[in-house]
This record gives structure tokens, sequence and C-alpha cells, in this order.
């Protein structure tokens, strides 16, 4: 089963979702809708209801980890899991590291997953400026923790170039494509 948006905004609030991982939520929510509908006019299938469920809950349990220190991506599994959203658990589980990688799938984990690392706060920035931002944030200066990030930001270098050699257009314009866009809608049958 795959909530509704306004059943993911429901549970943002139930779950305490500080205004700026919201923010960051439906930002990175925007891009991955953005992004599954030119992939399927291309040919790539892409549950776009997934997509967005997926990336609206992505951070369910941020807020409570930051205090508690918690793993965010397995805890909002869990959370997801207990509610009966098995396919978003999927995509909130990886979506700060893919485990079983592949440049050649695509679907909405992959897509969530990319769209998380376009979006800084709530702005979409370049793969590279998001990677600066990780470093400094949870790197924590230890070249242990740095070279793991490396590693797996190298996914996303990869899932960028599998995602963008079936569009017409370029990541850097990602952002004014989003804006077009307009708004996340209250529900699927609204998002046009």
């Amino acid at each position: 089963m795959i909530p509704s948006i306004s059943q993911c905004r429901q549970l943002m609030a139930d779950h305490a979702m500080l205004g700026n991982i919201k923010e960051h939520s439906v930002m990175v929510a925007r891009v991955a809708t953005m992004l599954s509908g030119e992939l399927n006019r291309a040919g790539v299938q892409i549950d776009v209801e997934l997509a967005v469920a997926g990336a609206l809950l992505h951070d369910i349990a941020k807020t409570m980890c930051l205090e508690s220190g918690c793993n965010h991506a397995r805890v909002g599994a869990e959370i997801c899991l207990a509610l009966g959203f098995a396919e978003v658990a999927d995509i909130v589980g990886e979506h700060v590291m893919l485990r079983d990688f592949s440049p050649a799938r695509l679907s909405a984990k992959e897509v969530v997953s990319y769209a998380d690392k376009r979006v800084k706060h709530h702005q979409i920035v370049s793969l590279g400026e998001r990677l600066e931002y990780i470093i400094g944030r949870y790197g924590q200066g230890d070249p242990q923790r740095t070279a793991m990030i490396l590693e797996n930001f190298e996914k996303w270098c990869q899932l960028e170039e599998r995602i963008f050699s079936f569009l017409a257009f370029k990541p850097a314009q990602v952002p004014d494509l989003v804006k077009e866009s307009g708004e996340l809608k209250n529900d699927y049958a609204e998002t046009g």
C-alpha cells in the first residue's frame, strides 16, 4: 500500500517532523515527481506515487534521531513497515546508502535517493555542492568516514548519468524545471 500525499503530510505531523525537514522532504518530492514524470515520458517505468510517498517520508524519523542519535533511515523504514507501507519502507531504508546499487536499475528508490542528494535543506543544488555539505556535516574530519561518503557518492554520480541518459535536459536544468512544475498538490490525482 502507498500512502497518499495527504496521508504522508499527516504522518509528517504525527512524527513531529521539524519544519526545515518538512521543507526538505517536500522539495525532494517535487524533484522526484518531475524526474519520475519525465522518465515515464521517456519510456522508463517509474511509479510516481511511490516516488512521491518515499520522498515525503524519507526523513520521517530524522527529528527523533537528531535527539537520540539513532539511524534515521533504519528507524524510518521500521516506522513505514509498521504502518503497512513496505514499498515505501524500502525507499526510506536505502535513501542514505543504496545497498544493492546497480546503475542499470532505475526505480522509484533510485529516483528518490538521487533527488535527496540534489536537495540541500530546501534548495536544489548540484551533486558536487551537496557532496561538500555532506562531507562537512557528516565526515566529522574522519578520513575513514569521508572515504565512505566519497565511495557512496560515486553511486549517485553514476545514477545521475543513468537518469539523464534518458532525458532531453541536463542536471543543471532541474531547478528551473521543478519551479515550472509548480507546488506539490494534496493528492496524486491533482499532481497532473
